[in-house]
């Protein structure tokens, strides 16, 4: 395919940019992007940037025009689907009481909003139950299940959790009531008693849908019991079957938050959600956009960056049900001022992670001062906010491209709880579980790019030592070489709108189905300056005089930030991603900077 080999020459001759990496370009021949650039009528770059996601000239066309009948799995091919389908269809002829327990992110509330959306055109309204983060922690609990049954439900619905929860679930078996199991974390050799246990990350699944969030099974789950009540004569004029398309906007949502990778299924999911994103017509989601002043068509940036932090915030430091009621809401003002509490507590949120990352920060420089060859970060922190967690160890692994934990300590001496994020290549979630059998850990789990611990604080060593042990083959696999992947090359004047709209098609990009990387050579920075709390703006003008607006996030402090604000004039390699900045209504090219380098022989 032409992928970048071993050692291959650097891209504009840079071999150490500003931020020290290597430029190489990701597709090194191009045989195959000219064969599908005449296969599927696109340009050269178009077709380079095809070929270098593994898309064949025979496949090019689907690729960019991808449908969900092609990649729907059919429902008996992922494990327990037709019996968790039957079941739920069995509930709701009869008129049983449906009781739901979520996560309380993003890709929960979107789980859990679905099937309230599904089970109300069916008839049913269930009862729905999302966790405290704080004072209850993630998944079932035996209170939540106790609750539940007091409640009268008969059919329990756990959605994005479940699969390791043993105890609550046995319990839910004890109270007589039945049990399906929506989730797609990474499952052990036992699984809980359940009528159906649908997870495409169960050992014993061989459906290829692994790379699924819960949000994208929780569909597979409800096409197959709408079918099921269809044959079973359930819809009728007065009960119409639900227009499930008209969904996908949740999907997406849950998809894009859950940052799983964006190929196949998930891919053709996100384009076809994005779509009905773009009618407005969920008031919830509508408010949230116009609250956040995303006025520009939803695009996965957006939903992952805009929309995902916002209902994030309610289940980090407030309540997830919030945020399932502003998805299920069909009120405009209701909705709205639901959308307004999420935005204060966003700010709130944005505030407590920014003090607990310059901790976390200051924690990590020196553990890897000492030891810069370590492969995972680990640091902790008496009466961190369990809620920014998550956040603080994304920010490390951006930070010093490694995976990275961030653990809290109650100041009571109560077990420690964390989360973790990972870099490509590295499982953190099969690491979780190893520690867990290991004695090392409480419990934990999760799935290869997140996770999530609990361990008494006295195990803090051990875990570390636990996890430098476990890791280091993957983190040493994928470190070896600091480079940045070069799409192509192009100047300010090639980045018209239209050009960055066609790009969409190779899109949505992301997790699995990078972004394209364009360089733009011998670029000169006549304007820089502040933006924000740590942005950079400038303006790129190229050799004729065509301009460029440009930012690089968070760069303010860095050496990258620095030679932006001070090499006015000089030439320089830009590299970056192409968006459309469409603020005030005029609608042109930008780039998001993620690189810079000297001109060699400058």
């Amino acid at each position: 395919m032409g992928l970048a080999p071993e050692h291959p020459k650097a891209f504009l001759g840079v071999e150490r940019s500003i931020t020290g990496r290597r430029w190489i370009a990701r597709l090194q021949t191009d045989r195959m992007a000219q064969a599908i650039a005449q296969a599927a009528d696109v340009s050269d770059i178009m077709g380079r940037i095809l070929a270098a996601r593994g898309v064949l000239p025979e496949t090019a066309a689907g690729f960019l025009e991808p449908t969900l009948r092609e990649l729907m799995p059919p429902a008996a091919h992922m494990m327990d689907v037709d019996a968790g389908a039957s079941r739920l269809a069995d509930a709701v002829m009869a008129g049983e009481a449906i009781g739901l327990i979520g996560d309380y992110d993003v890709d929960g509330m979107t789980s859990s909003a679905l099937m309230v959306d599904f089970l109300s055109a069916a008839g049913v309204v269930p009862r729905v139950h999302i966790p405290h983060r704080v004072d209850e922690g993630y998944g079932p609990s035996v209170a939540a299940v106790e609750d539940h049954k007091a409640a009268g439900v008969q059919l329990l619905i756990t959605l994005d959790c479940g699969v390791m929860a043993h105890d609550p679930l046995l319990k839910a078996q004890e109270l007589g009531m039945d049990t399906v199991i929506v989730d797609h974390h990474q499952a052990g050799h036992e699984l809980p008693h359940a009528c159906a246990v649908i997870n495409p990350n169960r050992l014993d699944d061989t459906s290829g849908q692994g790379a699924l969030c819960a949000a994208g099974v929780v569909m597979v789950l409800i096409g197959a019991t709408s079918k099921q009540l269809r044959t079973r004569g359930w819809w009728s004029d007065a009960r119409p079957e639900p227009d499930l398309m008209a969904m996908m906007d949740l999907v997406a949502l849950g998809t894009v938050c859950d940052v799983v990778p964006l190929v196949g299924l998930n891919r053709a999911y996100v384009r076809q959600g994005l779509k009905i994103m773009a009618r407005r017509d969920r008031v919830g989601v509508a408010a949230l956009a116009d609250v956040a002043r995303l006025s520009r068509r939803p695009d996965a940036h957006s939903l992952g960056f805009v929309l995902g932090p916002r209902l994030n915030a309610a289940g980090r430091i407030g309540s997830a049900m919030d945020g399932l009621a502003l998805l299920t809401s069909h009120d405009k003002g209701h909705a709205m001022q639901l959308a307004q509490s999420l935005e204060e507590m966003n700010q709130k949120r944005q505030a407590i992670e920014l003090a607990t990352v310059d901790r976390a920060v200051e924690q990590a420089e020196a553990m890897l001062g000492k030891e810069a060859k370590l492969p995972v970060v680990v640091v902790a922190g008496e009466g961190w906010h369990p809620g920014v967690l998550g956040l603080v160890a994304s920010r490390l692994k951006d930070r010093f491209d490694k995976p990275a934990f961030a653990i809290g300590l109650p100041k009571d001496g109560s077990a420690a709880s964390g989360s973790a994020r990972s870099i490509a290549g590295v499982n953190l979630g099969a690491a979780v579980q190893a520690a867990v059998a290991a004695g090392v850990a409480i419990k934990g789990g999760g799935h290869a790019m997140a996770a999530g611990i609990t361990l008494e604080q006295a195990r803090l060593g051990d875990l570390r030592a636990f996890l430098e042990t476990q890791l280091a083959a993957e983190v040493d696999a994928v470190a070896s070489v600091d480079t940045l992947v070069i799409d192509a090359a192009i100047a300010a004047s090639g980045a018209s709108t239209r050009f960055i709209e066609d790009l969409d098609r190779a899109g949505p990009f992301g997790q699995g189905n990078p972004s394209p990387v364009f360089a733009l050579p011998s670029h000169k920075v006549v304007y820089a300056a502040r933006a924000g709390a740590d942005h950079v703006s400038c303006t790129l003008v190229q050799s004729d005089g065509t301009r460029l607006k440009a930012i690089a996030f968070r760069a303010m402090g860095t050496e990258l930030g620095e030679v932006l604000l001070s090499e006015r004039q000089m030439p320089l390699h830009i590299a970056g991603r192409l968006t459309i900045n469409d603020w005030g209504g005029k609608r042109e090219g930008q780039v998001f900077i993620d690189d810079a380098a000297e001109v060699p022989g400058r």
